[in-house]
Protein backbone atom coordinates (compact mmCIF):
# COMPACT_ATOMS: atom_id res chain seq x y z
CA UNK A 1 0.00 0.00 0.00
CA UNK A 2 1.43 3.62 -0.95
CA UNK A 3 2.69 5.63 1.97
CA UNK A 4 0.15 8.38 3.34
CA UNK A 5 1.90 11.29 2.78
CA UNK A 6 0.65 14.20 4.75
CA UNK A 7 2.17 18.11 4.01
CA UNK A 8 1.54 20.18 6.73
CA UNK A 9 2.02 24.37 7.88
CA UNK A 10 3.08 26.06 10.58
CA UNK A 11 3.06 30.03 11.29
CA UNK A 12 1.97 30.18 14.84
CA UNK A 13 4.17 32.77 15.55
CA UNK A 14 7.14 33.36 13.99
CA UNK A 15 8.69 30.59 12.05
CA UNK A 16 7.10 29.72 8.87
CA UNK A 17 7.37 25.71 8.34
CA UNK A 18 6.95 23.20 6.00
CA UNK A 19 7.03 19.64 6.62
CA UNK A 20 6.35 16.15 4.54
CA UNK A 21 5.62 13.57 6.52
CA UNK A 22 5.03 9.85 5.62
CA UNK A 23 2.93 7.17 6.95
CA UNK A 24 3.35 9.66 10.26
CA UNK A 25 6.68 8.10 11.47
CA UNK A 26 8.95 9.12 8.07
CA UNK A 27 10.05 12.83 7.74
CA UNK A 28 10.60 13.28 4.11
CA UNK A 29 11.57 17.24 4.97
CA UNK A 30 11.31 19.81 7.44
CA UNK A 31 12.01 23.13 6.29
CA UNK A 32 11.73 26.54 8.89
CA UNK A 33 12.10 30.10 8.35
CA UNK A 34 13.22 31.98 11.50
CA UNK A 35 12.64 35.51 11.67
CA UNK A 36 14.73 35.78 14.71
CA UNK A 37 16.86 38.33 13.66
CA UNK A 38 14.13 40.39 12.20
CA UNK A 39 12.51 40.97 15.62
CA UNK A 40 15.72 41.18 17.59
CA UNK A 41 15.83 44.98 17.44
CA UNK A 42 12.35 44.94 19.02
CA UNK A 43 13.36 42.56 21.81
CA UNK A 44 10.27 40.30 21.15
CA UNK A 45 8.20 39.19 18.66
CA UNK A 46 6.23 41.99 16.84
CA UNK A 47 3.00 40.42 16.04
CA UNK A 48 2.65 42.56 12.37
CA UNK A 49 5.60 42.31 11.21
CA UNK A 50 5.55 38.50 11.37
CA UNK A 51 2.40 37.86 9.96
CA UNK A 52 3.72 40.20 6.92
CA UNK A 53 6.90 37.91 6.53
CA UNK A 54 4.91 35.00 6.42
CA UNK A 55 3.06 35.88 3.74
CA UNK A 56 5.74 36.35 2.23
CA UNK A 57 7.65 32.89 3.47
CA UNK A 58 5.04 30.62 2.77
CA UNK A 59 5.37 30.15 -0.55
CA UNK A 60 9.17 29.43 -0.94
CA UNK A 61 9.10 27.31 2.36
CA UNK A 62 6.16 24.85 1.27
CA UNK A 63 8.14 24.70 -2.01
CA UNK A 64 10.95 23.69 -0.49
CA UNK A 65 9.79 21.17 1.47
CA UNK A 66 7.90 19.86 -1.15
CA UNK A 67 11.12 20.21 -3.37
CA UNK A 68 13.32 18.05 -0.37
CA UNK A 69 10.33 15.22 -0.27
CA UNK A 70 10.40 14.85 -3.97
CA UNK A 71 7.54 16.06 -4.84
CA UNK A 72 4.71 17.67 -6.34
CA UNK A 73 1.42 19.02 -4.65
CA UNK A 74 -0.93 16.88 -6.19
CA UNK A 75 0.93 13.46 -4.94
CA UNK A 76 0.26 14.52 -1.09
CA UNK A 77 -2.73 12.87 0.12
CA UNK A 78 -3.84 15.82 3.39
CA UNK A 79 -2.67 19.28 3.95
CA UNK A 80 -2.75 20.43 7.83
CA UNK A 81 -1.84 23.19 9.28
CA UNK A 82 -2.05 24.69 12.72
CA UNK A 83 -5.17 26.44 13.87
CA UNK A 84 -4.28 28.02 17.26
CA UNK A 85 -3.36 29.07 19.22
CA UNK A 86 -0.65 31.29 18.44
CA UNK A 87 -0.47 35.35 17.33
CA UNK A 88 -3.71 36.13 15.12
CA UNK A 89 -2.14 37.78 12.21
CA UNK A 90 0.37 34.39 11.99
CA UNK A 91 -2.01 31.55 12.25
CA UNK A 92 -4.45 33.87 9.78
CA UNK A 93 -1.66 33.84 7.06
CA UNK A 94 -1.14 29.72 7.53
CA UNK A 95 -4.82 29.15 7.60
CA UNK A 96 -5.56 31.01 4.62
CA UNK A 97 -2.77 29.71 2.46
CA UNK A 98 -3.50 26.04 3.31
CA UNK A 99 -6.79 26.75 2.22
CA UNK A 100 -6.22 27.90 -1.33
CA UNK A 101 -3.20 25.52 -1.48
CA UNK A 102 -6.11 22.77 -0.50
CA UNK A 103 -8.76 24.21 -2.75
CA UNK A 104 -6.51 24.40 -5.74
CA UNK A 105 -4.94 20.84 -5.42
CA UNK A 106 -8.25 19.17 -4.34
CA UNK A 107 -6.89 18.21 -0.86
CA UNK A 108 -8.40 17.41 2.33
CA UNK A 109 -7.37 20.00 4.62
CA UNK A 110 -6.72 18.71 8.69
CA UNK A 111 -6.75 21.80 11.41
CA UNK A 112 -4.11 21.44 14.15
CA UNK A 113 -3.51 22.63 17.30
CA UNK A 114 -0.26 23.97 18.00
CA UNK A 115 0.65 22.67 21.04
CA UNK A 116 -0.62 18.89 20.10
CA UNK A 117 2.09 18.98 18.13
CA UNK A 118 4.98 20.10 20.56
CA UNK A 119 3.27 16.98 22.16
CA UNK A 120 3.62 14.55 19.51
CA UNK A 121 7.30 15.33 18.95
CA UNK A 122 8.94 13.06 21.73
CA UNK A 123 7.04 10.30 19.85
CA UNK A 124 7.96 11.63 15.99
CA UNK A 125 11.62 11.41 17.29
CA UNK A 126 12.10 7.93 19.25
CA UNK A 127 12.90 4.77 17.93
CA UNK A 128 11.26 3.28 20.40
CA UNK A 129 7.47 4.89 20.93
CA UNK A 130 7.24 5.86 24.83
CA UNK A 131 5.28 4.30 26.77
CA UNK A 132 1.65 5.17 27.92
CA UNK A 133 0.22 6.76 29.93
CA UNK A 134 3.23 9.48 30.13
CA UNK A 135 3.31 12.63 31.78
CA UNK A 136 4.31 15.35 29.30
CA UNK A 137 5.92 19.21 30.41
CA UNK A 138 5.67 21.36 27.46
CA UNK A 139 7.54 24.45 27.86
CA UNK A 140 7.88 27.50 24.91
CA UNK A 141 7.53 31.02 24.58
CA UNK A 142 3.85 30.99 24.92
CA UNK A 143 3.37 28.30 26.78
CA UNK A 144 3.71 26.51 29.77
CA UNK A 145 1.66 23.37 30.52
CA UNK A 146 1.80 20.25 32.18
CA UNK A 147 -0.52 17.04 30.48
CA UNK A 148 -0.89 13.20 31.10
CA UNK A 149 -1.23 11.45 27.75
CA UNK A 150 -3.25 7.96 28.72
CA UNK A 151 -3.37 7.42 24.84
CA UNK A 152 -2.08 8.65 22.07
CA UNK A 153 -3.79 12.21 21.03
CA UNK A 154 -5.37 12.28 24.43
CA UNK A 155 -4.21 14.97 26.19
CA UNK A 156 -5.50 15.47 30.26
CA UNK A 157 -4.00 19.23 31.17
CA UNK A 158 -3.22 18.98 35.14
CA UNK A 159 -1.31 22.27 35.26
CA UNK A 160 -0.46 25.47 33.38
CA UNK A 161 1.13 28.92 33.34
CA UNK A 162 -0.74 31.63 35.28
CA UNK A 163 0.66 34.60 33.31
CA UNK A 164 4.10 34.26 31.30
CA UNK A 165 5.49 31.21 30.04
CA UNK A 166 8.76 30.06 30.85
CA UNK A 167 10.03 31.12 27.90
CA UNK A 168 8.73 34.13 27.68
CA UNK A 169 10.10 35.02 31.26
CA UNK A 170 13.90 33.86 29.61
CA UNK A 171 13.09 36.84 26.85
CA UNK A 172 11.64 39.37 29.19
CA UNK A 173 14.83 39.23 31.80
CA UNK A 174 17.36 39.00 28.86
CA UNK A 175 16.13 42.34 27.39
CA UNK A 176 15.97 43.84 30.92
CA UNK A 177 19.79 42.69 30.94
CA UNK A 178 20.44 44.25 27.53
CA UNK A 179 20.77 40.53 26.81
CA UNK A 180 19.28 40.33 23.17
CA UNK A 181 16.24 38.61 21.84
CA UNK A 182 15.63 35.57 21.89
CA UNK A 183 16.91 35.54 25.58
CA UNK A 184 16.41 31.48 26.40
CA UNK A 185 19.85 30.96 24.56
CA UNK A 186 22.13 33.19 25.67
CA UNK A 187 20.97 32.74 29.13
CA UNK A 188 21.48 29.05 29.39
CA UNK A 189 25.05 29.86 27.61
CA UNK A 190 26.15 32.40 30.46
CA UNK A 191 24.67 30.55 33.44
CA UNK A 192 26.34 27.58 32.60
CA UNK A 193 29.59 29.77 33.66
CA UNK A 194 27.98 31.41 36.67
CA UNK A 195 27.11 30.36 40.10
CA UNK A 196 23.25 29.41 40.39
CA UNK A 197 23.11 30.17 44.12
CA UNK A 198 24.97 33.86 44.25
CA UNK A 199 21.23 34.93 44.04
CA UNK A 200 18.81 33.40 46.62
CA UNK A 201 15.62 33.47 43.62
CA UNK A 202 12.76 30.54 44.84
CA UNK A 203 10.11 29.03 42.66
CA UNK A 204 6.55 30.59 43.00
CA UNK A 205 4.26 28.63 44.77
CA UNK A 206 0.94 27.85 44.03
CA UNK A 207 -1.62 28.40 47.77
CA UNK A 208 -4.90 26.96 46.15
CA UNK A 209 -4.44 23.11 46.59
CA UNK A 210 -6.21 21.91 43.66
CA UNK A 211 -4.23 23.87 41.26
CA UNK A 212 -0.31 22.53 42.67
CA UNK A 213 0.37 21.83 39.07
CA UNK A 214 -0.29 25.19 37.73
CA UNK A 215 3.02 27.48 36.92
CA UNK A 216 4.03 31.06 37.46
CA UNK A 217 6.65 32.97 36.36
CA UNK A 218 5.62 36.84 36.79
CA UNK A 219 6.74 37.14 40.37
CA UNK A 220 10.64 35.77 39.90
CA UNK A 221 10.53 37.87 36.76
CA UNK A 222 9.74 40.76 39.18
CA UNK A 223 12.50 39.94 41.33
CA UNK A 224 15.18 39.66 38.89
CA UNK A 225 14.00 43.83 38.46
CA UNK A 226 14.62 44.17 42.20
CA UNK A 227 17.75 42.64 42.52
CA UNK A 228 18.85 44.46 39.14
CA UNK A 229 17.46 48.20 40.68
CA UNK A 230 18.79 47.47 44.13
CA UNK A 231 22.20 46.19 42.97
CA UNK A 232 22.37 48.72 40.64
CA UNK A 233 23.34 46.65 37.60
CA UNK A 234 23.47 48.46 34.01
CA UNK A 235 22.33 46.52 30.86
CA UNK A 236 24.87 44.80 29.46
CA UNK A 237 25.95 46.96 26.41
CA UNK A 238 26.18 45.50 22.56
CA UNK A 239 29.24 43.58 21.83
CA UNK A 240 30.32 43.87 25.52
CA UNK A 241 31.54 41.06 28.09
CA UNK A 242 28.98 40.89 30.35
CA UNK A 243 30.26 40.78 33.94
CA UNK A 244 30.26 38.62 36.85
CA UNK A 245 27.21 40.02 38.53
CA UNK A 246 25.42 39.21 35.53
CA UNK A 247 26.13 36.05 34.65
CA UNK A 248 25.89 34.68 38.44
CA UNK A 249 22.18 36.63 37.90
CA UNK A 250 21.32 34.56 34.63
CA UNK A 251 22.44 30.92 36.79
CA UNK A 252 20.61 31.88 39.64
CA UNK A 253 17.59 33.03 37.59
CA UNK A 254 17.53 29.80 35.29
CA UNK A 255 18.37 27.26 38.31
CA UNK A 256 15.04 28.74 39.76
CA UNK A 257 12.70 28.64 36.43
CA UNK A 258 13.92 24.52 35.89
CA UNK A 259 13.65 23.68 39.69
CA UNK A 260 9.96 24.80 39.28
CA UNK A 261 9.65 23.46 35.65
CA UNK A 262 10.88 20.04 37.00
CA UNK A 263 9.48 19.69 40.46
CA UNK A 264 5.70 19.96 39.07
CA UNK A 265 6.53 17.32 36.44
CA UNK A 266 7.87 14.90 39.82
CA UNK A 267 4.95 15.49 41.58
CA UNK A 268 2.82 14.37 38.53
CA UNK A 269 4.42 11.60 37.89
CA UNK A 270 4.54 10.79 41.90
CA UNK A 271 1.16 11.41 41.60
CA UNK A 272 0.12 9.68 38.41
CA UNK A 273 2.40 6.57 38.27
CA UNK A 274 3.20 7.46 34.66
CA UNK A 275 5.39 4.79 32.33
CA UNK A 276 7.42 7.28 30.66
CA UNK A 277 8.07 11.12 31.56
CA UNK A 278 8.12 13.68 28.36
CA UNK A 279 9.85 17.05 27.64
CA UNK A 280 9.36 19.01 24.63
CA UNK A 281 8.61 22.71 23.35
CA UNK A 282 11.59 25.40 22.92
CA UNK A 283 12.44 25.45 26.08
CA UNK A 284 13.41 21.92 25.87
CA UNK A 285 16.45 22.88 24.58
CA UNK A 286 17.87 24.61 27.68
CA UNK A 287 20.76 22.23 28.95
CA UNK A 288 19.54 22.84 32.63
CA UNK A 289 16.80 21.64 32.26
CA UNK A 290 17.14 18.91 29.55
CA UNK A 291 19.81 17.99 32.60
CA UNK A 292 17.73 17.99 35.96
CA UNK A 293 14.97 16.59 33.93
CA UNK A 294 17.09 13.53 32.91
CA UNK A 295 18.45 13.78 36.55
CA UNK A 296 15.04 13.62 37.95
CA UNK A 297 13.51 10.67 35.51
CA UNK A 298 16.51 8.52 36.74
CA UNK A 299 15.18 8.92 40.22
CA UNK A 300 11.66 8.37 39.35
CA UNK A 301 13.25 5.19 36.91
CA UNK A 302 11.40 6.27 34.13
CA UNK A 303 12.39 6.59 30.69
CA UNK A 304 12.34 10.21 29.65
CA UNK A 305 12.43 11.37 25.74
CA UNK A 306 13.10 14.97 24.27
CA UNK A 307 13.33 15.47 21.14
CA UNK A 308 16.43 16.85 19.15
CA UNK A 309 16.37 20.93 18.54
CA UNK A 310 15.01 20.40 15.02
CA UNK A 311 11.67 18.99 16.48
CA UNK A 312 12.09 21.22 19.47
CA UNK A 313 11.34 24.55 18.11
CA UNK A 314 8.61 25.44 16.14
CA UNK A 315 8.32 23.11 12.88
CA UNK A 316 5.73 21.32 10.72
CA UNK A 317 7.18 17.87 11.03
CA UNK A 318 5.22 18.11 14.70
CA UNK A 319 2.17 19.06 13.31
CA UNK A 320 2.34 16.68 10.52
CA UNK A 321 2.45 13.59 13.15
CA UNK A 322 -0.56 15.40 15.58
CA UNK A 323 -2.57 15.57 11.91
CA UNK A 324 -2.02 12.13 11.25
CA UNK A 325 -3.85 11.00 14.13
CA UNK A 326 -6.40 13.93 13.43
CA UNK A 327 -6.55 12.48 10.56
CA UNK A 328 -6.93 8.47 11.67
CA UNK A 329 -9.75 10.01 13.80
CA UNK A 330 -11.51 11.75 11.04
CA UNK A 331 -10.97 15.12 11.39
CA UNK A 332 -11.44 17.48 8.76
CA UNK A 333 -11.93 21.40 8.09
CA UNK A 334 -15.00 23.00 6.36
CA UNK A 335 -13.70 25.94 4.24
CA UNK A 336 -14.32 28.45 6.86
CA UNK A 337 -12.13 27.54 8.99
CA UNK A 338 -10.73 30.34 10.90
CA UNK A 339 -7.65 30.24 13.05
CA UNK A 340 -8.34 30.52 16.96
CA UNK A 341 -5.37 32.27 18.73
CA UNK A 342 -6.75 31.04 22.41
CA UNK A 343 -7.17 27.67 21.21
CA UNK A 344 -7.71 25.05 24.29
CA UNK A 345 -6.17 21.94 24.15
CA UNK A 346 -8.07 19.08 26.39
CA UNK A 347 -9.74 19.31 29.55
CA UNK A 348 -8.92 20.83 32.78
CA UNK A 349 -8.13 17.83 34.66
CA UNK A 350 -7.45 17.83 38.61
CA UNK A 351 -4.63 16.79 40.98
CA UNK A 352 -4.89 13.19 41.92
CA UNK A 353 -5.88 11.92 45.22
Amino acid sequence: MPAFRLLALETSCDETAAAVLADGRRVLSNVVSSQAALHAPWGGVVPELAARHHLENLAPVTEAALGEAGLALAEVDAIAVTAGPGLIGSLLAGVQFAKGLAFAARKPLVPVHHIAGHLEAPFLAAEDEPALPAIALCVSGGHTSLFEIPARGVYRLLGRTRDDAAGEAFDKVAKLLGLGYPGGPVIDRLAAGGDDRAVDFTPARIKDPRRQSDFSFSGLKTAVLYHVRREGLEPVAPGAEPPRAIVDLCASFQRAVVESLVGRMVAAAEARRPRSLLLTGGVAANARLRRDAAAAAQRLGLPLFVPPLSLTTDNAAMIAAAATLAWQRGERASWDLEPHPQLALGTLDSPAA
